[in-house]
């Protein structure tokens, strides 16, 4: 099944605008989900929209979006005052400055999306763009879902992958983790030396392809063997490991590998 964009617009770099769909790069049907069910009678779960103050269920008709800007206190916003938000990053995302792709810190990226072009002439210009930009990222401006997101945009395979990413107000400092306080800034270099040489036993190409999810794995067994009827077979939980000294533990490692 071919994939379905979820925006339409232009990718501005400079004076030059290019038509562009954007795509969801991940698959959430990848991850088994649960309904609600009421265990009595297995009848799925409703949500519904209770006023505790009328004692009835709420229309979708009835209800607006409020503001809460003291404890208990709300001011109302309607679609019409949503609208008139209408920054230009609704139909454009402009690249306004180009970076390392390697000065992009995983911390603040949020979620991927492909770019790819919109009608035959559009082909032309992307690619070009595209290859102007091989080891660059471009950092811009996009509305969507109803909010302004800061976007990364950079070259991948025969199209470009966008990321929304998050603003720096919106990442916590480290410093605030009390327990990091107590780390020593000072470690034996006996120690570092051991450690090094454990890793460097376990270097290797990465490769994602091969790393399975065996929890969604046991769950779909189990799932299965339900709707089969067949008893269900638990997997023998392994027992915690034992607390050994430091460079024990380092030096079993080594004669383990």
């Amino acid at each position: 099944m071919a994939a379905r964009p979820t925006w339409k617009g232009f990718l501005k770099i400079s004076l030059v605008n290019i038509p562009v769909r954007v795509f969801p790069a991940t698959d959430s049907a990848a991850t088994i989900s649960f309904n609600q069910l009421h265990a009595e009678c297995q009848t799925r779960i409703q949500q519904k929209r209770w006023c505790p103050k009328c004692q009835r269920e709420v229309p979708l008709s009835e209800i607006s979006k409020g503001y809460e800007f003291e404890k208990g206190r709300y001011v109302v916003m309607s679609e019409d005052d949503i609208a008139k938000v209408r920054p230009e990053s609704t139909r454009v995302i402009d690249l306004v400055q180009f970076t390392d792709a390697t000065a992009i810190d995983p911390i603040y990226v949020e979620r991927p999306y492909y770019l790819a072009p919109d009608g035959a002439m559009a082909v032309e210009a992307f690619a070009v763009m595209r290859e102007g930009m091989k080891g660059k990222a471009g950092i811009g401006k996009l509305a969507l879902y109803g909010r302004e997101y800061l976007v990364a945009v950079q070259p991948r395979d025969k199209g470009l992958v966008m990321y929304t990413m998050r603003r720096a107000n919106e990442v916590r400092s480290m410093d605030n983790i009390e327990e990091l306080e107590t780390v020593p800034a000072k470690i034996k270099p006996d120690e570092i030396r051991l450690a090094r040489q454990v890793i460097e036993n376990f270097e290797g190409e990465f490769a994602l392809a091969e790393y399975r999810d065996e929890y969604q794995e046991q769950l779909q067994r189990i799932i299965d063997a339900k709707i089969a009827g067949e008893e269900i077979v638990a997997t023998t939980e392994e027992a915690p490991p034992k607390v050994v000294n430091l460079m024990d533990a380092l030096r079993q490692s080594l004669d383990r590998v």
